[in-house]
């Protein structure tokens, strides 16, 4: 099911993007829309996803822009 809202309290826009953390490696990596709802991921409308904020000494990583099909 791809008709899924952004984990962001209080917003009820669609989400886009799918966000994954590897702590371990201190990365935060945004992807498309998982086609599967994952419950260790968030996912993100695409406001949130291109706001998003990590920690000093993280990376993002954003294989695919926004916003463009895969």
């Amino acid at each position: 099911m791809l008709n899924r809202p952004c984990c962001r309290v209080t917003c009820s826009r669609p989400a886009v993007a799918t966000l994954t953390y590897d702590y371990g490696d201190r990365m935060a990596v945004i992807g498309p829309l998982s086609v599967v709802a994952d419950p260790h991921a968030y996912d993100l409308c695409q406001l949130h996803a291109e706001r998003l904020k990590v920690p000093d000494g993280w990376t993002i990583i954003r294989p695919v822009p926004l916003g463009h099909d895969v």
